[in-house]
């Protein structure tokens, strides 16, 4: 089938009180591996890409890969764009043939925010595309964007209900205690935070920074709307080291068919696991 929205699988998710994983996609054997989990578990999943990777990858390329792999999957696959900077990234990703888009004005005042993510969202409407912002601050390290744990800030519920009305959003992300990247110590999530914003927005929510996030939170955060979460450090931590793995044992081999392929296999475990967490 065709790359498809995230509308159907988000809107099933959230009235099901399970998860749709979304997971980093930054190169083609990450791409395969997240496809065969998800083909594995029966799943819908969500292939994401910060800017930074598709300009690495470069937007054709990105494209091919994405829509080849849905032409072929036995499950819904959408093609999500996760922190868009700005307006104009948003309209390149929505031309090119993006079928979910995230535009992050967190860091802007609030008024500038709203603006910003009316205007994305108001494009997007026009060709069905649904669209996901962020309000408060997460911290870690996203797409070269740093920011320390102890400066991020927890969203405001009624700040949230009004963020969602005025923009018109389909899905939103809340910080709460979750922050990309590795996590130096095991996470504090607020869990009333997030069933007074569930209760005052009544849309699909999204757990960012969800490497490294204890199984057992992850579930529990099912309870209060939370139906999407996106994974990305934990699957190129584990690439990593399973390239490093083989040329250990391996130090002369040099064919990437080679030393690739146990890490694309150890990936399609992660995600096969990370995809059944979230069915709870």
């Amino acid at each position: 089938m065709s790359l498809v929205t995230t509308k159907e699988m988000l809107k099933d998710a959230y009235d099901n009180h399970y998860a749709i994983g979304a997971f980093g996609a930054h190169n083609l054997e990450i791409i395969k591996a997240v496809i065969a989990g998800a083909e594995a578990t029966g799943s819908p999943v969500i292939l994401q890409t910060t800017a930074s990777t598709y300009k690495y990858v470069e937007m054709p390329y990105m494209i091919a890969m994405a829509k080849a792999a849905a032409e072929q999957a036995k499950v819904p696959v959408a093609l999500h764009l996760d922190h868009g900077e700005s307006y104009d990234v948003v309209m390149e990703c929505l031309r090119a043939g993006y079928t979910s888009i995230m535009i992050d004005g967190s860091r802007l005042p609030l008024e500038e925010n709203i603006a910003l993510v009316r205007k994305v969202t108001d494009a997007a409407n026009a060709i069905n595309v649904p669209v996901e912002a962020e309000l408060g601050t997460i911290g870690g390290v996203e797409d070269d964007l740093e920011l320390e744990e102890s400066k991020a800030f927890f969203t405001d519920p009624v700040i949230a209900e009004r963020f969602v009305r005025e923009t018109g959003i389909y899905s939103f992300a809340p910080a709460f205690g979750t922050a990309h990247g590795n996590y130096k110590k095991e996470p504090k999530l607020q869990f009333d935070l997030l069933e007074e914003i569930q209760k005052l927005t009544n849309i699909p929510l999204v757990m960012h920074g969800a490497s490294g996030v204890p199984d057992a939170s992850l579930r529990k955060a099912l309870d209060y709307g939370v139906a999407k979460v996106n994974f990305s450090t934990e699957l190129k931590d584990m690439f990593a080291e399973e390239v490093r793995a083989f040329f250990k044992e391996n130090p002369n081999e040099n064919d990437p068919r080679k030393y690739f392929m146990p890490a694309r296999e150890a990936l399609i475990e992660l995600v096969k696991t990370k995809i059944v967490t979230l069915q709870k």
